[in-house]
């Protein structure tokens, strides 16, 4: 008996000591305890994430979306994708997480890990890479009265359609659509945080000009369900900066352009027009693949560079025919073959006229009609004794211009003209040798008369081609790098004028 009540004595003993260092350990845990953590075992205890946040069920949780655009990232034209660099601000209410201040130590905010807590659903509804990226894990800020905050950092990309037409002078205006992916507007309503998006820390980009942004609230119904789902659409107008293609696009072009110019202002008899023109045309080609990386790789339409790119180009092309046009009609004269009437009245006269070119020369016809002096004379008298004439004669033969007195020549005196021919044998082999030299001469001068007609011709048509493309070069120029993006970007400004009176 004595022994059982001494059994129970010790056991009692043990208990009471159990309980007590329990106590005390608990006790000094919980003074080892922070304020925050008290109120994170608070907050957590007995919360459901996976539930909407609210007591009520029909009551919407009202979440508001707003987005701080710090960078834009990169435009792929190819892809059709926009990628930017934001701030994505979520704020909601959550019915659950509310705390007296007093009660934890004063404390009116808490920074708690996404994971821990009921998050909406708001995805991109136009995001061009898969939704397996996960975002920055950033903590959620969750205030005294229920209310959270969640700004999330992140890289979107969206999808653009890119408007490469006018590259390098293009603007593209691209949307982004965020909203809840399962709620519908009587779970999750969704609204605006502010009333623009958030440019206050923009970095400005080097290959874009950022015009404007706004944003707009929508309610949509889909063909999948019957229930209303809102979303936020935000808008981002940017232009391409030109500077950079202009100085490493344009203004070589119009460099070489003007060389090609200088293929007509060459002279013929240079030799090296035809080589210039090529030498032109082969940079222009390989100039035109070194800058093919840049041109957006789209086939929806074709680039305003690219077009200019291709059609002085194409005129270099055109002037090397037209060179070898040119030279052709330059060296022609070596084929003893005059001028046509045609020709001569449309070229050498009317066009020459027009271009105000005042290079004298002698046309064909104009020198077989002239014949005079010697020449005239041995043509008109076959029997005409040079010996006796030269002896007879020689003082009143010299001439002050050309030694020769063409007058004497060409009405010799009455005894002259009795001499009969086969007097002398001499002086009719002289005769026939001095009429073959002539002839020669007169050919040779006749030649190179036929010879500069046609390079006259040449030259006219070389400085006509030069005005022609001197003007086709200029007006293309003007045309597509100045008056129609100066006409787009009229155009562009009234359209978004309108787009944003829609808004409003």
């Amino acid at each position: 008996m004595f022994l059982a009540f001494e059994k129970f004595l010790l056991f009692f003993i043990l208990l009471i000591s159990i309980r007590k260092i329990t106590s005390t350990g608990g006790l000094v845990k919980e003074r080892q305890m922070t304020d925050e953590q008290r109120l994170l075992y608070y907050l957590m205890d007995g919360y459901e994430k996976a539930v909407r946040p609210v007591k009520n069920a029909s009551h919407a949780v009202v979440v508001k979306l707003g987005m701080t655009l710090t960078n834009i990232f990169e435009v792929d034209e190819k892809n059709q994708v926009l990628t930017i660099n934001v701030w994505l601000d979520q704020e909601w209410k959550d019915e659950l997480l509310v705390w007296k201040p007093e009660d934890h130590g004063g404390i009116t905010s808490i920074r708690l890990p996404s994971s821990h807590i009921w998050l909406p659903d708001i995805l991109l509804y136009n995001r061009a890479d898969d939704y397996n990226n996960e975002l920055m894990p950033a903590r959620a800020m969750v205030y005294f009265d229920g209310t959270i905050f969640w700004p999330v950092p992140s890289q979107i990309k969206s999808v653009c359609k890119i408007q490469v037409a006018l590259f390098p002078f293009d603007s593209q205006y691209c949307s982004m659509k965020f909203g809840s992916w399962t709620y519908i507007q009587s779970q999750l309503d969704l609204f605006n945080r502010s009333e623009n998006i958030d440019l206050s820390n923009y970095v400005a980009s080097g290959e874009f000009e950022l015009i404007s942004v706004h944003q707009r609230r929508n309610i949509v119904s889909y063909a999948c369900c019957v229930e209303k789902y809102p979303d936020l659409t935000f808008f981002i107008h940017i232009r391409r900066k030109t500077l950079y293609f202009v100085i490493n696009v344009i203004f070589p072009c119009l460099m070489m352009s003007i060389l090609t110019l200088l293929v007509f202002y060459l002279p013929c008899d240079s030799g090296q027009k035809l080589v210039l023109g090529i030498t032109i045309l082969l940079s222009f080609s390989v100039f035109v693949l070194a800058i093919a990386e840049q041109m957006p790789e789209t086939s929806d339409s074709i680039p305003i560079i690219a077009i200019y790119l291709t059609t002085v180009m194409s005129l270099t092309s055109i002037s090397v025919v037209m060179t070898v046009f040119v030279l052709n009609l330059h060296h022609r004269g070596s084929q003893n073959k005059q001028v046509g009437p045609r020709t001569r009245l449309w070229i050498l006269v009317r066009l020459k006229k027009f271009l105000r070119m005042t290079s004298p020369i002698q046309h064909a016809e104009e020198f077989d009609n002239k014949k005079t002096g010697l020449a005239g004379l041995l043509s008109e008298n076959k029997n005409f004794n040079i010996a006796s004439f030269l002896f007879q004669n020689s003082h009143n033969m010299v001439d002050k211009d050309n030694g020769v007195n063409y007058e004497m020549l060409t009405n010799p005196p009455d005894q002259v003209r009795k001499v009969n021919a086969s007097e002398n044998d001499t002086s009719n082999r002289l005769l026939t040798a001095l009429k073959d030299l002539l002839k020669k001469t007169e050919d040779e001068k006749k030649f190179q008369i036929v010879a500069g007609e046609w390079k006259m011709v040449a030259k006219i048509v070389d400085k006509l081609l030069f005005y022609i493309f001197l003007l086709l070069t200029c007006v293309i120029t003007v045309l597509l790098l100045v008056v129609i993006p100066v006409i787009h970007y009229g155009m562009e400004t009234n359209e978004l004028q309108e787009h944003l009176y829609g808004l409003h």
